[in-house]
This record gives structure tokens, sequence and C-alpha cells, in this order.
């Protein structure tokens, strides 16, 4: 027998729907897509189901008690009973994507749970998780919650996600030792703070908050994916520490200057686009950059380009939008100065 059953297969009561619609994964591209200025920005996705509860069912049928994976997302349900739950004892991973609940709550028997998806409900609070100690995978994005808290007994946890909620202060996630990833996109924090202690952390994503200033990064130094995109920044700074970094994601702020990338030799990927930047320097030394992203900027002048004639891994670079993109030979220009270069924008070079 199959150890893993979705919603219809398991006998879920729920309301027809006109309309199937596949979600997005959230991750970078998610943060490229909205400004996230807004004091009042509007969380909810637009494949999130309407909030009625009137049509919220929340009766669930289980067919496989042995099942490994339960998969009920786009159900409408409204709440979490614990009757058919309860005889799930080899449950490992469950999913309940979209759905209508407002409360985490009856799982505490689901002990072998190594992965819980709540993305897309209405959720306000972290709670109920407790005994849930082999969680490895946890994703609360697109909810409304506030505050992070009640992981403490999490400590197996190894990616978080928490994008696109109402929380303003990165705090109690100290005893999180094995993190890896933690996803704090599309929120309304201000100051990068309490993280000292996630040593493990090798990909964090701060896109689309409220951030002016890069800093208390100096003990994550198994860091490799450092995307901050979309906040107040003026300046490049912090990042002295961050020797292991291969991607950082810089876009939409308000950057100059290419500056304080000196330690950072192992980048790989670089964006920098949609910022005020006036010319390309300081980034000879990051031998190791494949892709380069620095369109809708300010440069005008075509010797930056030659500037990267040092980094001969260089394969990609995104340079429209600039004053110099508006030269009829734009594309020649930068093949002679990078004659290696496979992709100019979007389009790939002959």
């Amino acid at each position: 027998m199959d150890s893993s059953m979705n919603g219809e297969e398991s006998g879920i009561k729920s309301e027809p729907k006109t309309e199937e619609k596949n979600n997005d994964e959230q991750g970078i591209e998610d943060d490229q897509k909205s400004d996230g200025k807004s004091e009042d920005a509007n969380h909810e996705h637009p494949d999130a189901p309407e909030g009625d509860d009137s049509k919220a069912t929340g009766e669930i049928f289980i067919l496989d008690v042995d099942a490994t994976e339960l998969d009920l997302n786009y159900q409408r349900i409204g709440k979490i009973g614990t009757a058919e739950l309860d005889r799930l004892q080899n449950l490992e991973c469950l999913y309940l994507r979209w759905n209508l609940l407002k409360k985490i709550e009856n799982l505490e028997n689901l002990v072998t749970l190594r992965e819980l998806e709540l993305y897309g409900n209405q959720l306000t609070s972290i709670e109920g998780l407790d005994t849930l100690v082999n969680l490895e995978m946890l994703d609360l994005s697109f909810n409304r919650i506030t505050e992070i808290k009640n992981l403490g007994n999490l400590t197996k946890l190894e990616k978080l996600f928490l994008s696109a909620n109402k929380i303003s202060k990165i705090e109690n996630l100290s005893h999180l030792k094995n993190l890896k990833m933690l996803e704090l996109g599309n929120n309304k924090i201000r100051v990068i703070e309490n993280l000292e202690e996630l040593t493990n952390l090798d990909s964090l994503f701060l896109g689309k908050n409220k951030i002016n200033t890069i800093n208390n990064l100096g003990t994550l130094k198994k860091i490799k994916l450092l995307s901050i995109q979309c906040n107040r920044l003026t300046k490049i700074e912090g990042l002295e520490e961050l020797k292991d970094l291969e991607e950082l994601y810089i876009s939409e702020n308000g950057i100059e200057e290419i500056t304080s990338l000196d330690q950072n030799v192992k980048l790989k990927t670089l964006d920098l686009a949609m910022n005020h930047i006036t010319a390309i320097k300081n980034v000879e030394h990051l031998v190791e950059l494949e892709e380069f992203w620095i369109n809708n900027n300010k440069i005008t002048d075509w010797r930056c380009i030659d500037v990267l004639a040092a980094n001969t891994k260089l394969t990609t670079i995104y340079l429209e939008g600039n004053p110099i993109s508006k030269d009829p030979n734009y594309r020649r220009k930068i093949k002679l100065a990078i004659p290696w270069i496979t992709q100019i924008d979007a389009t790939m070079t002959k």
C-alpha cells in the first residue's frame, strides 16, 4: 500500500472548487516581485482560499493508518480534529497549505513528524508544537503571525519559513542550533538581531522588510546565501566575516557604490539590480563570480565594463535599464569587453 495520501484519497470533505491553482515555491524570486515598502502591505497570497468559515469542513477520514505522508492542501479545512490524525503513528510529513486554519492545535500526538507545512492559512500565533520534537522543516509562511515564539522544543529544526507574516522582531531562535535555512522575507523587520547563536545557518532570507543596516551577522560564518533585497539599505557593509558567502542578493535598495566585498572572494552570484550605482568597481577580486546582476542602475561609462575582464568565470551579466544600454552597439560592446560571456540580460549570446 502506498504510504502517502492526498486529500481526495483520505476522504476529506471539501467544497467544490471552480479553479485549481498551482502554488509557486517561495524564495529568491518571491523576494523580487514586490517592493515591500508599504507599512500596511497586503500579505494575502493570490492563491489563498476565500476566508469564509461557513465553508470550512475540517473533517478528515484516514484510509491508510500506516501513511508516512499526508497531503491536505487546498481542502478548505477550518479546524484540525484529533480522532483521525491520532491514528497516524508513522506520519512524517503533513501538508496543510492553503486552508482556513486559524489555530495550530491537536497535533501533539504526531511525534514522528519531520515536515509540517501550514503555509497560507489564517494563523495569528505559533503554538501547539511543543511535542513535535522531531520536526526538521516548518513552514508557516503567508499567515498573520506577529511574533516568533513557542519553538523552544524544536531543536532538530533545519528549515524554518516565516515569510509574508506581520513579524516586526527577530527573537526566540537562539536554541535552534541545527537551523540551516531561515526565511523571514516580507515582514516588518527593521533590525537584524538575535541570530548570533545560529552558527549552522547557511541560507538567510530577509527580503522585503524595513532594514536599513546590515549588521550582527559576524558569527554566521557558514552563510552561503544572503538575500536582503528590497529593504532600505544605502550601503554594503557588515559582510566581512561571511567568507563562505556564494550568493548575495541585495537588489532594490538605495545603494550608490559597490564597497566592502573584499573578504567575500567566494561569491558566485551578485545581485545589485535596481539601486543607484553609477560605476562598476571593487569587483575585480571576485574571481569566482559567475552571475552579475546590475541592471536598472545609473551606469553611464563604458569603461566600467572593462573592469570585468578580471572576472574570467563570469557567464551572465544583466545591464539593461542603465544609460549605457541605450547604445545601439550595447550587446556588441559587452561581448568585446567580456568575450567569454554567454548571457547578456535575458538573451544568450551567439
